[in-house]
């Protein structure tokens, strides 16, 4: 279990005293204000992932040392999950192998279980994937080294499409080295395959590497040199370019958000926005992408810019429809518990909360800014309410009482 006592303030703290750095000079190294690394240290505020990327980058340290990922297996479940990341880990360094000695499936047959990886993804439903995914990569290496002309583009696709499986299988275990190895991997396997609309999503998560580590100026230039490619051919209107337009334009506006301006963050979203419109219906075959995403995003965006009122009010009236990806869904609502309580609507937290552990368990359970929430709520709620309580051990936090 990890006790509150160990959350990011904590870590944040001990690592500052290490360098002999006063708050003042984490707050000179980082242009966060004092008061604020004062309020997260005391466990007073939730630490935000622009917080905890700043810190990070000016400690020479890294966002999973201090946020203590990946949290330790509690359950059984969680011990098959974190023993399925060792099979992946072991068959990403493997990738430009060939292995005459696997037994490989055509093309098409292969692709229906690929299809069924991509709907665990959707779901955010970690065990099945992490079941169905191992296997599967090997598999679709092998068939890429047996493959060519047409049918070795297509198998290259798959490649990418379960490198993009074990990206998102990684980053919500907590596996930050290996979800940007996996990141590593899809850009190899996009740029091999030919496909424009994979090749922007490999540049959408390769954006979100920089931008989580802190180099946010790095990641808008990037992803400006990535839009430019698009640009010439957005006027046939083909919709796989919208998508890839708009994708870039959202990782964009994060980016910004977390550099701290608000309008540059505001245009991104306008663009990605008018985008979605017009398309006019959502996708989510490779990125997610449409207007339901578009709306989830404004209000993460807000929340990323520490403006709960702001994010209140995009998501009021907010429609999510029946067939949206729970691994969108629920970090909605994720996001939406940061907003009441940035709000200080303290009493409609754990709703929230509630909202994404019924939508999407294990993304709830393993995300960090969930953690970090439920902290805030207990350091002040915990001894006169036992449902924070049992939520902070669903996550595997103990609360010091």
């Amino acid at each position: 279990m990890i006790d509150e006592s160990t959350g990011v303030g904590e870590r944040v703290a001990q690592a500052r005293k290490l360098k002999g750095w006063t708050q003042a000079r984490l707050s000179m190294e980082t242009a966060l204000s004092t008061s604020l690394i004062s309020a997260v240290e005391q466990g007073r505020r939730a630490a935000t992932p622009a917080y905890i990327s700043a810190c990070a980058k000016a400690l020479r340290t890294s966002t999973a040392e201090l946020l203590g990922q990946p949290f330790p297996p509690t359950t059984a479940e969680d011990r098959e999950l974190h023993g399925a990341i060792a099979l992946l880990r072991n068959e990403l360094a493997a990738y430009d192998l060939a292995d005459d000695d696997i037994e490989v499936r055509p093309l098409a047959r292969l692709s229906k279980d690929v299809v069924q990886a991509r709907q665990y993804r959707r779901d955010a439903a970690a065990p099945k994937l992490a079941d169905i995914l191992p296997p599967l990569v090997t598999e679709a290496r092998a068939l890429v080294h047996r493959s060519a002309g047409y049918d070795r583009d297509q198998a290259f696709v798959l490649l990418a499409e379960l490198y993009y499986n074990v990206r998102s299988l990684a980053h919500k275990m907590g596996y930050i080295d290996l979800a940007a190895s996996s990141v590593d991997r899809m850009t190899w396997a996009a740029n091999e395959s030919g496909d424009p609309l994979w090749i922007a999503a490999s540049q959408f998560h390769r954006a979100t590497l920089l931008t989580n580590g802190g180099d946010w100026k790095t990641a808008l230039t990037y992803l400006e040199l990535c839009r430019a490619h698009l640009e010439p051919v957005l006027g046939a209107g083909d919709e796989r370019d919208l998508i890839a337009w708009g994708g870039l334009h959202l990782q964009s506006a994060l980016a910004a958000a977390r550099a701290g301006s608000r309008d540059r963050a505001d245009s991104h979203l306008a663009e990605a926005v008018d985008t979605a419109n017009r398309i006019g219906h959502d996708r989510d075959e490779v990125l997610v992408f449409g207007p339901t995403n578009t709306s989830i995003w404004s209000v993460s965006l807000a929340v990323e810019m520490m403006d709960g009122g702001e994010a209140l009010k995009r998501a009021d009236g907010m429609f999510i429809p029946a067939g949206t990806p729970r691994s969108r869904s629920g970090h909605h609502y994720i996001d939406l518990a940061r907003a009441y309580l940035l709000h200080g609507d303290r009493t409609l937290v754990l709703d929230a909360l509630q909202t994404a552990k019924a939508t999407a368990p294990s993304l709830t359970r393993f995300h960090p800014m969930v953690h970090e929430t439920i902290r805030v709520l207990a350091r002040e709620d915990s001894r006169r309410n036992d449902t924070v309580r049992g939520f902070a051990a669903w996550c595997g936090i103990t609360p010091s009482l």
